[in-house]
């Protein structure tokens, strides 16, 4: 394949001063997105010491022109850890680009959200598209109000450039996906987790395709940011909190006195 230029756009969110970063994520848009369309994850996790990139790659791109881009954004000294975010296509271009990154980029982890991996939607009317990506009614009507989203572009079959191959990256991932994804099956999910090595699979119930920006958008960045946390202080991923089910309290029966 031909690389042209990647694209250079970048649509940044830096935490606020003075808080110095604590890593940098670049985000792989999926199909009919663009990087503007994570402005509120962007803005979440800047404010919890990230420096987010939202590129604005489409799914004709491969893992090298990818690669490309996401060297051009990062510069000389990305604040670590780097991680690549890809939703939809944008994960399986991670996934590729994090294959074949070597010494190029200094990147420690995947967070792969809502990933491609079925046979494609059937075609779909724009609200059967809205109730496949997302149950959340803000961003529906962003979607609904988006002149620069690419509307019916979840039919057809995934690019076989970008499906994942024999050799997969080492390092650490987190998948998240909805148990109710309408486009890819989470059996499927499960499976790749199991081939990649330090995988952590979060299962978001009720959850559409597009988790990222779905109804529990809140919970999933939250999960987002404590995998970092544990990815900054320990590359093994050891815990930092561990909640400890109590049993339940019952009260004792009323002692008899007696008679």
């Amino acid at each position: 394949m031909t690389h042209a230029a990647p694209a250079a756009t970048a649509h940044t969110w830096r935490p606020p001063a003075p808080v110095a970063p604590r890593g940098t994520l670049v985000v792989l848009p999926g199909r009919g997105e663009h990087g503007p369309v994570y402005e509120r994850f962007g803005r979440r996790l800047s404010a919890d010491g990230y420096v987010v990139h939202a590129l604005d790659t489409t799914p004709r791109q491969d893992a090298a022109d990818v690669l490309l881009a996401v060297t051009g954004v990062l510069g000389a000294a990305p604040a670590a850890p780097v991680v690549l975010v890809g939703s939809d296509t944008g994960a399986l271009q991670a996934l590729g680009a994090a294959a074949r990154a070597g010494g190029e980029v200094p990147l420690a982890g995947l967070v792969l959200a809502g990933t491609a991996l079925g046979a494609g939607a059937p075609d779909l009317d724009w609200e059967a598209e809205l109730a496949a990506r997302t149950s959340c009614p803000t961003h529906r009507h962003t979607l609904s109000r988006d002149a620069e989203f690419g509307r019916g572009l979840l039919t057809g079959p995934i690019p076989a450039h970008l499906l994942p191959g024999d050799v997969l990256p080492a390092v650490p991932a987190l998948l998240l996906h909805g148990a109710a994804d309408p486009l890819t099956p989470l059996g499927q999910v499960r499976a790749l987790a199991r081939r990649l090595p330090g995988a952590a699979l979060a299962v978001v119930h009720d959850g559409v395709h597009d988790v990222l920006n779905d109804a529990s958008h809140r919970t999933t960045a939250a999960a987002v940011v404590q995998w970092l946390e544990r990815l900054r202080a320990d590359p093994g991923l050891r815990p930092i909190l561990s909640v400890e089910p109590l049993a339940q309290h019952r009260p004792r029966p009323t002692e008899r006195r007696a008679p």
